[in-house]
């Protein structure tokens, strides 16, 4: 999954892709390293980004999909967003994908209108509320709580009848860096197995931060946690990097070791 952020505030490439030449430029380049899922991202979730309503995301969002969808219809199209209405209009734009930080907690029509799109749904872990989510938190077992959220969250969708769901466990919302390394020892115990887990640990501050280097600078570090991750079971990488994200996956289908 290749990052498509629209955004002019996001912390290592605000401002860069936010009108439609420079987006459909950099899905191009995305999708020819080896991208499978585009995640288009209207709203920057990193601390202190600026809050936007639905109607700001869907008229940043503009004739990107649908752009998208006509220059390159091979592409999956996962749209990163906590509003009901922006996934109603990036359904009707074409969307293959809903991808919520929130968990619904942000929307309480979330789960009902992901239900009656029918598209799969990318369930997050994360603090209850928009002012919260990146408050650290120190759980008293990392891996239990994600797993009775998703328990929890899991069985509600499911009720509301969405049935297709992939599972996220938020690295970089309101976790230590303790808890997010132990997540990534751990990783084989999350989810119970029954669905897809999606991984997102592209430039996050866990990694960097304590090495003392910029979000720019760690891609030989995530590459190693990639594999590390994969060969627990996980099924997609959120990445900035597709290029290198791609040799990662190459040498984990081949059994190699990474150097």
């Amino acid at each position: 999954m290749g990052i498509l952020n629209l955004t002019p505030d996001s912390f290592s490439d605000g401002g860069k892709f936010n009108n439609e030449k420079s987006a459909l430029n950099h899905a191009g380049k995305l999708l020819k390293e080896g991208a499978e899922i585009i995640d288009i991202g209207p709203q920057s979730t990193r601390p202190n980004a600026e809050f936007l309503s639905f109607e700001e995301e869907i008229k940043r969002i503009g004739n990107i999909i649908s752009l998208l969808k006509k220059e390159f219809p091979e592409a999956l199209i996962s749209l990163d967003t906590f509003y009901a209405e922006t996934v109603k209009f990036g359904f009707n734009e074409g969307i293959d994908i809903i991808n919520d930080i929130s968990g619904g907690n942000f929307d309480d029509k979330m789960f009902g209108t992901a239900a009656e799109t029918k598209l799969p749904y990318i369930l997050m872990h994360v603090n209850p509320s928009y002012e919260t989510m990146h408050d650290k938190i120190k759980f008293a077992d990392i891996t239990l709580s994600v797993n009775q959220y998703f328990s929890e969250k899991t069985n509600e969708l499911l009720e509301k009848g969405v049935h297709d769901i992939i599972l996220d466990p938020g690295f970089g919302f309101g976790k230590t860096v303790e808890d997010q390394m132990k997540m990534i020892d751990e990783v084989k115990y999350l989810g119970f197995g029954k669905s897809p887990l999606l991984i997102g640990i592209s430039r996050k501050s866990f990694i960097y931060k304590p090495l003392g280097k910029s979000a720019l600078d760690i891609n030989e570090e995530t590459q190693k946690l990639h594999l590390k991750v994969l060969q627990q079971g996980a099924k997609i990488l959120r990445v900035h990097y597709v290029a290198e994200a791609k040799k990662t996956v190459d040498i984990f289908k081949s059994g190699r070791v990474l150097e």
